[in-house]
């Protein structure tokens, strides 16, 4: 008798795909994922693969803005 095991996986999205956020992501990282196709962990916890550069003006997660500018003080 085989018995199988479901693992949780963390909550993923692709920045490709609709109106989604942009998120903050440590510098390092960003180059590597955008390279190699690594996951990424932004500043709230999302995780996702790099695919596309943000434009001037396009909408930033409020969390991740919220930790940044935290970050700073």
């Amino acid at each position: 008798m085989t018995t199988t095991q479901l693992l949780e996986s963390p909550k993923t999205s692709d920045a490709d795909t609709g109106n989604e956020m942009f998120h903050y992501v440590r510098k390092a990282k960003i180059t590597e994922s955008a390279v190699l196709g690594t996951m990424v962990e932004a500043l709230c916890g999302e995780v996702f693969p790099v695919t596309k550069a943000p434009k001037p003006g396009s909408p930033v997660c409020p969390r991740c803005k919220e930790i940044y500018e935290g970050m700073a003080d």
